[in-house]
């Protein structure tokens, strides 16, 4: 009877709801575009009422193209180092903080030498930086004292939406993990981190994280009334996006890794025990068992449409067209892009060198070089960025990386998938569904449905491959000299940007 599971990604621009079978097939899908606000310079802001009308749009659009008594559970899967903040009667005291937010740099420092820099990476399994969203309650303490002694309840989106859906205050542990202040060893909020705040919050302000798999609750008629969701099903922890995004492609063993092109670019391969290391970041997998190290790089896509529109006048939404004429003009262009490196750190450094202060730089520009080379050395860029980060995560580990699945909007793209497939070394398989993060939500939804008894098995049956882009054996030696010669850009740059950070008035974002 039970035949169906829904899978809500609530990302940063959109949320979906679309219903699996037990097969991994996507029956029927339904989304609501999200806004952000700029209220200040590096600063992003959402509403999390919006999150929560946005997953109403979604669910009332979906219920109508499948029947509601086929549906077995929910999982909900989400942006991550996102932070809301609601006072003792459950108001909202500000805007949600998201993760692009810049103005918590300046608290990472504080925050921490007040815990330990190697204790708090060994604790979270989260290097020296800015991302994680327990630095934007670091910065509230420090700008809004006010307010922050006012918290009572802090959320991350999918506990906003658990919240709404069922009325149960609670997560998934694989959702927690991103915010930084989550034990990923014991699986529980981390009291020393929480009391090294410029202002102490108890950890009883924070939702007990539950295992993903889980049963958190079941819908309320209240929430019935608003998404079309029958009374009574059962809403089970999903997880962050990226942890998601693995699961729904099947990476849930070694050997091979996520590679999510969209806003930001992040790849992640599985472990068996929690390694921490600057190489990567580590996070709670999906499978309640195991963890994921992953490499981030904040400037993606991101980074390509903002290229684009600004100096090229293309938007890559309202104009695919003129997209796909520049995909053409950079196809004929030579690897190496005519000679031009595009350094990719538009948004600073994560891995291997978290770096704030490193900003993107175009090497090699003459008058010969048009809007294809610089197109094309923007990809060959970010994919030699990722051949680094691989290289460092596979030296730290001793863990072979073989295959790359490639997932999210980029991946759309034939000849990014072949330049990295090229640069890395490593054949790129492009993934059958564009939406593998909430089919990631739709294999939680799935065992937690009892439909199968692990999440290897419902990942076995439920994710399928797609199209594979071998490397370019005649290439090989050319872009190894060419990733040697990209490696050394950042470390000849390393001392030159904090003297440039110094002379540009928007460098501090508060």
């Amino acid at each position: 009877m039970h035949t169906l599971v829904i899978g809500i990604d609530l990302s940063t621009t959109t949320c979906k709801a679309i219903a699996w079978d037990v097969q991994g097939m996507q029956v029927a899908q339904a989304r609501a575009p999200l806004t952000l606000s700029r209220p200040a310079p590096n600063a992003y802001e959402q509403d999390p009422q919006d999150w929560w009308r946005a997953a109403q749009r979604a669910l009332k659009s979906l219920m109508p193209q499948i029947e509601g008594k086929a549906i077995a559970a929910v999982a909900i899967v989400n942006q991550r180092e996102t932070v809301a903040v609601t006072d003792a009667e459950d108001r909202l005291l500000r805007p949600a903080i998201l993760w692009l937010d810049e103005r918590r740099k300046d608290e990472v420092a504080a925050l921490c030498q007040r815990v330990g820099h190697e204790r708090l990476h060994r604790i979270t399994g989260k290097p020296h930086d800015w991302a994680p969203a327990i630095y934007s309650l670091a910065w509230m303490a420090d700008a809004e004292p006010a307010l922050f002694t006012r918290i009572r309840h802090v959320y991350e989106p999918h506990a906003w939406l658990v919240r709404q859906l069922t009325g149960q205050f609670v997560t998934s542990w694989a959702s927690a993990d991103p915010f930084g202040a989550f034990d990923i060893h014991q699986h529980r909020w981390a009291d020393d981190v929480l009391k090294a705040l410029p202002i102490a919050l108890s950890p009883d302000c924070f939702p007990p994280a539950s295992a993903p798999g889980s049963v958190l609750g079941v819908v309320t008629k209240k929430a019935e009334a608003l998404t079309g969701l029958p009374a009574g099903t059962r809403v089970v922890a999903g997880g962050g996006d990226g942890q998601a995004g693995g699961l729904g492609i099947g990476v849930v063993s070694a050997g091979s890794a996520y590679l999510n092109l969209g806003t930001a670019i992040v790849s992640g391969v599985y472990a068996e025990t929690p390694m921490v290391n600057d190489a990567f970041r580590t996070l709670c997998a999906i499978d309640r068992q195991g963890y994921v190290l992953e490499t981030s790089l904040r400037s993606g896509t991101l980074l390509i449409n903002s290229l684009l529109k600004q100096f090229f006048d293309i938007d890559a939404v309202a104009q695919p067209d003129s997209l796909l004429r520049l995909e053409v003009e950079a196809s004929r262009v030579a690897p190496g892009s005519a000679g031009l490196i595009l350094l990719p750190y538009w948004n600073g450094v994560m891995n291997p060198y978290w770096d704030q202060d490193a900003r993107g730089c175009l090497l090699g520009l003459s008058p010969d070089h048009g809007r294809a080379e610089i197109y094309r050395a923007v990809l060959e860029g970010i994919a030699l960025e990722q051949a680094v980060a691989t290289q460092h995560m596979v030296e730290a580990t001793g863990e072979p990386v073989n295959t790359f699945v490639a997932i999210g909007g980029g991946a759309a793209s034939r000849l990014w998938c072949q330049i990295i497939a090229d640069i890395t070394d490593r054949p790129v398989i492009r993934a059958t569904t564009q939406e593998a993060s909430s089919l990631g939500a739709g294999v939680a939804a799935a065992v937690g449905a009892g439909w199968y008894a692990d999440f290897a098995s419902a990942a076995q049956v439920m994710t399928q491959d797609g199209e594979t882009f071998l490397p370019n054996p005649a290439l090989r030696e050319f872009h190894r000299e060419l990733l040697g010669l990209y490696s050394e850009l950042y470390p000849r740059l390393r001392d030159f940007y904090p003297r440039l950070a110094r002379l540009n008035p928007s460098a501090n974002p508060r």
